[in-house]
């Protein structure tokens, strides 16, 4: 059977896959995560001025803005339109110990091992009447607080599983040792505070090694909350982090006060930021910095009057994107329409494109680009 995205064929919600990206917010207790959580996807997370607020995490998904889609939509008429959607995590603070247990740290840690990127948050700003768990706020310090209990984690497991490779490797025979040898680096590198992302694997190194779910290999970005007179953050709490993590892996975000602009509506949102001099809200700032982190972009689909949007790796084959939305399709893969975004919001119609030629039709190693409106036909 031959079938058009999520037209005719078999297709049961087992195969269906999961395409929100999912982003930790960590750091150490009270320096802002669960308000920057409500902030973003407004999740109601309990938000108090004590250290270990969050106890178990919490969890919001946000649709991630995208004006493209919206324009799409007010062109077609869909019966329904479903943005892709960002996941974020709350994790509860990490303390110094945490890799030893110390403030629930084993529960949090696990937490960090199964987001795709972690949105560190660290302190900017001194108040008296906030607390802060090791006194006075100093942003370099703090991010080697819980970096440097990351790198003690990933430490123990990684020296944990080099002795069991390095065992059966003794048995003479091949297998355990192409392992060995890898989670020997990663001891070697951890052992002198090198984060796992930071090495140069092969290849096949990394492979070996993804078992390991290492905490230092997630992609991180630092959010510098910052208070509400320099939200665009430029006092000198903010620049040295700036200076000690690098400009680029910055976010400077008054939390507070992005936390009052979700409730508003978006013209009211746009006078208050433009008030405060910024020009976007923390939302569209951490979903732009997290997909340039992991390298994705987005796709979208049309089919039975709904118009969807996806997330893809860059580089990534249409076989793949149509996995995103069903492993059947993938599977099942024979070829894609292509469209460009552009010429459809030009011409207006899939019709007035195919008369002029510009629909291609494309394998499953063609490497979809940003903002393709794709149709996949696939055998059922």
């Amino acid at each position: 059977m031959i079938g058009l995205l999520g037209a005719a064929g078999p297709i049961n919600e087992e195969g269906r896959c999961t395409v929100s990206l999912s982003v930790g917010i960590a750091g150490l207790p009270n320096v802002g995560k669960s308000t920057l959580l409500n902030a973003l996807t407004h999740a109601n997370a309990a938000a108090s001025n004590y250290p270990f607020c969050t106890i178990e995490s919490n969890v919001g998904v946000t649709p991630v803005p995208d004006p493209d889609l919206r324009r799409l939509e007010e062109l077609l008429s869909p019966k329904e339109t479903v943005p892709t959607t960002i996941r974020f995590v709350d994790i509860a603070g990490l303390v110094e110990g945490a890799s030893e247990g110390e403030g629930l740290g084993n529960t949090f840690l696990g937490h960090i091992r199964e987001v795709d990127a972690i949105l560190h948050v660290v302190r900017c700003f001194a108040n008296d009447d906030v607390v802060h768990t090791t006194g006075e706020p100093d942003p370099v310090r703090d991010v080697e607080v819980v970096e440097t209990e990351l790198l003690l984690a990933d430490l123990e497991t990684a020296t944990r599983a080099q002795r069991k490779w390095a065992k059966m490797a003794l048995t003479g025979k091949d297998a355990g040792k192409a392992e060995a040898e890898a989670f020997a680096r990663a001891v070697e590198a951890l052992g002198r505070g090198t984060p796992i992302r930071a090495v140069d694997f092969s290849a096949e190194e990394r492979e070996l090694l993804s078992e390991a779910r290492f905490l230092t290999a997630k992609p991180s970005l630092y959010v510098a909350n910052t208070d509400e007179s320099d939200p665009t953050g430029k006092g000198p709490l903010p620049s040295a982090l700036r200076e000690a993590m690098g400009a680029e892996r910055v976010l400077p975000v008054a939390v507070g006060i992005e936390e009052e602009i979700s409730e508003l509506e978006p013209a009211e949102q746009q006078e208050f930021l433009k008030e405060l001099g910024l020009e976007e809200t923390a939302l569209d700032l951490v979903v732009s910095a997290c997909y340039r982190l992991l390298g994705l972009i987005t796709f979208y689909t049309i089919a039975h009057d709904k118009l969807s949007a996806w997330q893809l790796r860059r580089g990534g084959a249409a076989a793949e994107a149509a996995g995103r939305i069903h492993s059947d399709m993938e599977e099942g893969f024979i070829r894609a329409e292509v469209m460009s975004l552009d010429d459809l919001l030009r011409l207006g119609t899939r019709q007035a494109l195919h008369d002029q030629g510009l629909i291609r039709i494309a394998g499953r190693d063609y490497e979809v680009r940003d903002k393709d409106v794709l149709q996949f036909h696939f055998r059922a």
